[in-house]
């Protein structure tokens, strides 16, 4: 029997999405100019306000208020009748010094032996049915708020665009987990206040979304994803109709809100513990991405066609409690899940300072994951310069690097594929 699963994203001008951006921008800054800072920032957005707090140890003076207005102008909050703009609402900064009994926890004399920041479990997932090993339903409703953000910067057509949205997609499945339809697709995006003679307001909307934008979106994709969008695909745009007042100013918003839509859209499994603002001793940060590595090299490797891969830790310890990995009955490999876990641990050195270096995590890298989605986006590397309070410093960075198939030969090796 056939059924459906769901998934959904978020455009940059959400107001969790405004607070893990400015979140992350902050780490980015501070590990710029000082690699070791230890970082946990957290931002709330509201009607024309802005406030900064956490926790820092770092040797860089940062401007956070600067920072925080650069992001906000980058989103598209210009206009003061967006009751919240980048030149003109409060930004207020409440960042204290990191608790040095975190801090004995986690520094040790041997750079290995870093100690966890802190206990919990941490998930990583990877799917064959799409290029990128993530589910096709959160892959395409990325794919949708990204191009929705492209024309909107483009200015043509739809001039009346504003910068919050989200997007929901609902797939068909088979009885043996294949994607057969795309069922249903819901795209709100905020929109000025305005009438046309000839179209209501919501008709040139969601004339605009289904035949301008998921044209776009559908001509990215592969041709057995494009032959999943058919007639019957049932669209609903701005379902409650108007959506004027939004961003800060229609819903307040919070860093590490959306840690659903950052990972897997309800696919697989998830820690609890969001990324953003966080420095990689964090292991909530750190170890996702290592286990999403992990997942998705051996996904790639054909161990199978679907791992969900866990790891736990205790503070102030650098060996995690115990590395899990469950195949879904996908494995195409004759060892049990227990088995393919042993391996796991002996290929993959999940200590934490470990996974920092292996994925290069003290770069300031994290701004781009931001928003989007921090699995299945793609590895490059690039230039990135940082200016703050007099200071300005340029450097060459990798970002995704735990998205880089750089394990798939020696997971063959070990599994003798």
């Amino acid at each position: 029997m056939s059924y459906y699963f769901t998934s959904e994203s978020v455009s940059e001008g959400h107001p969790d999405k405004i607070a893990d951006q400015i979140s992350d921008s902050l780490l980015d800054n501070f590990l710029a100019f000082d690699p070791e800072s230890k970082v946990a920032c957290e931002t709330l957005v509201t009607t024309g306000l802005t406030v900064l707090s956490g926790e820092v140890k770092s040797e860089a003076y940062i401007d956070v208020q600067d920072v925080a207005r650069k992001v906000i102008k980058k989103i598209g909050y210009t206009k003061s009748e967006y009751k919240f703009d980048a030149d003109s609402c409060g930004v207020i900064s409440a960042i204290h010094e990191q608790s040095p009994d975190i801090n004995q926890g986690v520094e040790r004399e041997s750079e290995e032996e870093q100690g966890a920041g802190d206990q919990g479990m941490m998930f990583g997932y990877a799917t064959s049915e799409t290029e990128n090993y993530m589910p096709l339903a959160l892959d395409l409703s990325h794919r949708i708020l990204q191009e929705l953000a492209k024309m909107r910067r483009e200015n043509d057509k739809v001039q009346y665009l504003r910068p919050d949205a989200k997007a929901q997609v609902t797939i068909k499945y088979s009885d043996d987990d294949k994607p057969e339809a795309i069922d249903a697709i819901v795209i709100s995006t905020q929109h000025d206040d305005f009438h046309y003679e000839d179209h209501t307001m919501l008709e040139r909307i969601k004339d605009d979304l289904v035949n301008i934008l998921m044209p776009r979106v559908i001509a990215t994709l592969p041709d057995n994803v494009k032959a999943l969008f058919t007639d019957e695909v049932k669209y609903h745009i701005n379902p409650t109709g108007k959506f004027v007042i939004g961003g800060p100013h229609g819903d307040t918003g919070l860093t590490g809100r959306k840690i659903i839509v950052d990972t897997y859209g309800g696919k697989g499994a998830h820690g609890g513990g969001a990324f953003s603002g966080k420095d990689p001793s964090k292991v909530d940060r750190s170890a996702a991405y290592a286990t999403r590595h992990i997942a998705k090299n051996l996904v790639a490797a054909g161990v199978a066609d679907e791992v969900l891969v866990q790891v736990s830790y205790a503070i102030g310890l650098a060996d995690p409690m115990g590395i899990y990995v469950n195949t879904n009955g996908t494995a195409k490999v004759d060892k049990s899940d227990s088995e393919i876990a042993q391996i796991v641990g002996k290929i993959f050195d999940m200590r934490p300072a470990a996974i920092t270096k292996r994925l290069k995590l003290k770069n300031p890298i994290y701004s781009d994951t931001a928003a989007y989605g921090h699995m299945g986006r793609k590895p490059e590397i690039k230039e990135v310069t940082f200016r703050t309070a007099g200071q300005k410093r340029t450097l060459l960075v990798e970002t995704f690097t735990w998205e880089k198939l750089d394990y798939v030969e020696e997971i063959k090796k070990e599994f003798g594929l």
